[in-house]
């Protein structure tokens, strides 16, 4: 995984050099989360996290924009096991996050922008969390979480002068958490992203 983001780094820059038009930036924001399953016996609870990284875009009107972020989501499950018992676990996630973006300036003024941006998104776990409740073990442990997923990540933003606002919603196409005990998971960690950024340097 290290080697994967060097590449991806060293791309960014050398798209940058080659193609002229641009912007590197730094941001920050909220993440809300829930970790969607099928299963009628579990009960999915919402989680709230942050996400902190760089963005990059490459173009004119048309552009290209590859970022590096660091998402921190939770969430919570209620299992009902076979024996009858009820369980409650709730998960904390980190995950380095390579959203490959192409977006699109519908406004493309000096001052002021609009953008619309689609792309498909790696995602790494780099640390989790399971923590039980009520002295009850449930069936997800640390080791249940699949270390890479794949995403899909729309959105819309805008940009005032060197500010720029975004409000993303990513799709899971791969389940996080692996089949566990007698249950059969496909859980999809959906996210809706709110995000409040500062370009560094560019001359988009």
């Amino acid at each position: 995984m290290k080697k994967f983001v060097l590449i991806v780094i060293a791309l960014f820059c050398l798209t940058g050099i080659s193609f002229g038009q641009f912007t590197l930036g730094f941001k920050a924001g909220y993440n809300g989360n829930k970790l969607a399953t099928s299963l009628s016996s579990v009960e999915s609870h919402y989680g709230n996290g942050f996400h902190i990284g760089i963005f990059t875009r490459v173009g004119k009107r048309l552009y290209f924009a590859p970022e590096l972020i660091y998402t921190f989501s939770g969430g919570a499950f209620t299992n009902d096991s076979t024996d009858g018992t009820w369980t409650k676990q709730k998960f904390t996630v980190g995950s380095l996050d390579i959203p490959l973006l192409a977006g699109f300036k519908i406004i493309n003024s000096s001052f002021l922008k609009w953008r619309v941006e689609l792309g498909p998104v790696a995602s790494f776990v780099v640390n989790k969390k399971v923590k039980n409740f009520n002295d009850l073990t449930g069936p997800v442990e640390s080791a249940s979480f699949n270390t890479a997923n794949w995403m899909i990540m729309a959105g819309t933003g805008i940009d005032f002068l060197f500010i720029t606002l975004d409000i993303r919603y990513e799709y899971a196409f791969s389940s996080l958490i692996k089949d566990a005990a007698n249950y059969n998971f496909d859980t999809h960690n959906n996210f809706i992203m709110v995000s409040l950024g500062f370009k560094l340097m560019g001359n988009e």
